[in-house]
């Protein structure tokens, strides 16, 4: 792949593609990877479904990639869901089957190849938790050095358990996931370590790949792609790979991207309520979905750009919501979500009710980890198991009142 550079979205500087910059030094604006659209069809795509199918699409120069065989993750056609949310058709984008359980193994397979392909010998991120998983599992596979800044005490075990056991040096911080992202921002230029938060561009090139699988899984350009934000990174990175997917002549149309956040944790819904043009940060973000417990998301101007350019929704949910819906879809479609996941699913239902989406919708769910990523919270909200005598009487008795 030819003319492969880095450009500045706020004033359209560019910069090789070997340079080690996170954002611009000319304006400080964010970064994303530039090269010439292939011209390709689905049949010139060769290897099984996951994100090296799509190599064409990604801007890496190695053969060899660092990969746990990511991507490839189940499209579930949901019936009950969709009845529930009172819309035509609704679908679950699984990501909680990669292999560390959650979206964020796209990208790291493209930034962990990059930080090879550029001599790193560490890396590092601040995260929320399956950001640190995934990161640390591979650096791990890249025999990389990996280093993990965390929020004191707001990090689901589950996720915390992974980047521990997988060999990552954690550091925890007192202080929210913004003031971790800080401090390992200063680290990495500090110490020359490679970051690998979202704000890398190389790390998204691999998280739109999402919606190269969803068009080959659905066979079509979905009406709406609903996903939870976060740090914004996910939604931007979707809505890219779809652009370059009509660029390059495979489909025709564009979905409208739908952004969700929690209640507590929402500046990008608000700014865009308020019709504003600047972000205020969330100071104390609050919810129990942590995975996007973020008040100030640094990808906030690519996620504004997805929304507005697609035409698309926002809106947010409140904690009540996001666990009814992470119920149900466990219930009514057999589908383990972590909170986060359950967001995008309970927007659905949010948009209609309130008319922004038709009863003939189709909607396409970014459903970005799974259930066993903060088991915490399934016992919070589901409750112990009964314990009782090892009785057949006593079984008996709780099986007939269920009936």
């Amino acid at each position: 792949m030819s003319d492969v550079k880095l450009r500045c979205l706020g004033c359209g500087s560019t910069y090789g593609s070997d340079e080690v910059i996170y954002s611009c030094p000319k304006c400080g604006g964010l970064l994303e990877v530039s090269y010439e659209i292939p011209e390709i069809s689905l049949k010139e795509l060769s290897g099984a479904l996951g994100v090296w199918r799509y190599r064409s699409f990604l801007p890496i120069r190695s053969k060899v990639p660092v990969t746990l065989d990511e991507g490839g993750t189940p499209l579930y056609s949901c019936p009950k869901l969709a009845k529930w949310a009172r819309v035509k058709a609704l679908y679950i984008k699984y990501e909680g089957a990669n292999p560390t359980g959650s979206f964020k193994d796209r990208g790291m397979t493209l930034g962990v190849t990059k930080a090879v392909e550029l001599g790193s010998k560490a890396v590092a991120c601040a995260s929320t938790g399956n950001t640190s998983a995934s990161l640390s599992a591979y650096a791990a596979r890249a025999g990389l050095v990996c280093y993990v800044i965390l929020p004191a005490g707001k990090v689901a075990m589950g996720k915390l358990a992974q980047a521990l056991m997988h060999g990552a040096k954690v550091i925890s911080v007192k202080g929210n996931f913004d003031e971790a992202l800080n401090l390992v921002m200063g680290l990495s230029i500090k110490m020359g370590i490679y970051l690998l938060n979202s704000i890398n561009p190389w790390r998204l090139e691999g998280q739109k790949t999402l919606a190269f699988e969803v068009v080959e899984q659905l066979g079509r350009v979905p009406e709406f792609l609903s996903v939870p934000m976060g740090n914004c990174g996910n939604i931007s990175a979707i809505w890219k790979g779809f652009k370059e997917f009509k660029e390059s002549g495979i489909s025709e149309e564009l979905p409208r991207m739908y952004g969700v956040q929690a209640a507590g944790a929402s500046p990008v819904v608000k700014m865009l309520r308020d019709g504003s043009e600047k972000l205020t940060p969330v100071v104390q973000p609050e919810t129990l979905a942590t995975a996007i417990r973020i008040g100030n998301p640094v990808n906030w101007p690519k996620a504004v750009d997805a929304i507005r350019s697609s035409n698309g929704l926002f809106d947010t949910v409140t904690d009540e919501e996001i666990i009814s819906a992470q119920r149900l879809i466990a219930c009514l479609e057999g589908i383990g979500v972590e909170p986060a996941s359950a967001a995008a699913v309970a927007g659905v239902k949010k948009a209609a009710e309130n008319g922004k989406m038709s009863a003939d919708s189709e909607v396409v769910c970014v459903c970005t980890g799974h259930l066993l990523k903060d088991p915490e919270e399934v016992i919070s909200v589901c409750g112990r198991p009964v314990e009782i005598p090892a009785d057949l009487n006593r079984i008996s008795e709780i099986v007939g009142d269920q009936k």
